[in-house]
């Protein structure tokens, strides 16, 4: 198991992570630094535990908007799925009856 050195707001934390996610946990908390600077920056400094809170429930609302957005993609992506569905069942329903067709209009040629 190996161990990464995360800076947020200028304190270093020691974290464990899997083999290899080294530098997804550097890049995610280089994130979460970001967004304590921003955060910062606009109420100023407000204490350790409560600046964590605040971007703890920012990162949580960006989270939900994509969990929404990907909601309304699987949605949409349903929704063309069946279109699909829909356009392959008329396709055969369309050959079924020209076939019809022709087979009428032999036996009429044929009468």
């Amino acid at each position: 198991m190996a161990q990464v050195t995360v800076t947020i707001n200028g304190r270093d934390y020691l974290v464990a992570c899997d083999d290899g996610q080294e530098a997804h946990l550097t890049r995610l908390g280089g994130y979460v630094d970001n967004r304590i600077g921003e955060l910062s920056a606009a109420v100023g400094q407000v204490g350790d535990a409560r600046l964590l809170v605040m971007v703890s429930l920012l990162l949580a609302d960006e989270l939900s908007d994509v969990y929404a957005e990907l909601e309304v993609a699987r949605t949409a992506d349903a929704g063309a799925s069946a279109m699909l569905n829909a356009e392959e069942t008329l396709s055969s329903h369309i050959e079924e009856l020209a076939q019809r067709i022709e087979d009428i209009a032999e036996r009429l040629e044929q009468a």
